[in-house]
């Protein structure tokens, strides 16, 4: 399967943004956005000035890499949510964020999408009792997302509920901390989606 195995932290830097990709690494003083916030490359040169397309491209490759996904997989998203009724733009980032490995991550279970992914993986959830172990699997209203009764105790999960790195969990979904249990109140709307991008020049870019 492929995946990205470089730096994550250079994703941050090229960005221009904090995507906790390091999970609690990133609130920390040893985030690379904190110590050294110009971009990867060129010795932190200044930037020429930026054409229409080259904007619309950092706001593609900001939410590819947000979510931990490759250009195959991005693009397969947009084309799904194309076929959808509504704004595309919203219908894609609907798709993203209920993703399982967002889920988990929103609900506070792991401190990046990437530790989420790897958690999913491992047998360490179950959705509506029923283990699941694919990351992108699709979440709907109603469905229950728990950890396994033998991952109960694991660090990582136990650390990243008392961590401060995953920030508050949004309004579509609830979480049982005690219980270690979530739930799917509703699919999320477009103020409901903590990302500071504009969907509508991901849209002009794969329409073109």
């Amino acid at each position: 399967m492929a995946r990205y195995t470089e730096a994550a932290c250079k994703l941050c830097r090229r960005e221009q943004t904090k995507m906790f990709l390091k999970g609690i690494r990133c609130v920390s003083d040893k985030c690379a956005m904190e110590r050294r916030n110009v971009p990867p490359g060129g010795f932190g040169k200044r930037r020429p000035k930026m054409s229409e397309y080259a904007v619309q491209l950092r706001e593609k490759q900001h939410a590819k890499r947000e979510y931990g996904l490759l250009e195959k997989q991005f693009r397969n998203y947009y084309k799904l949510a194309v076929k959808q009724k509504g704004i595309t733009g919203e219908n894609l980032l609907r798709l993203l964020e209920t993703r399982l490995d967002n889920v988990v991550y929103r609900l506070g279970f792991a401190n990046s999408r990437r530790e989420a992914r790897q958690l999913i993986r491992h047998g360490h959830f179950r959705v509506n009792d029923r283990k699941v172990n694919i990351p992108s699997a699709q979440v709907k209203p109603g469905d229950s997302i728990t950890v396994a009764d033998k991952s109960r105790k694991m660090t990582r999960i136990t650390f990243a509920l008392d961590s401060s790195a995953r920030g508050e969990v949004p309004g579509w979904l609830e979480v049982d901390p005690d219980n270690m249990a979530g739930r799917v109140l509703d699919a999320p709307t477009r103020d409901q989606i903590d990302l500071a991008v504009q969907e509508q020049l991901i849209v002009e870019l794969y329409s073109k």
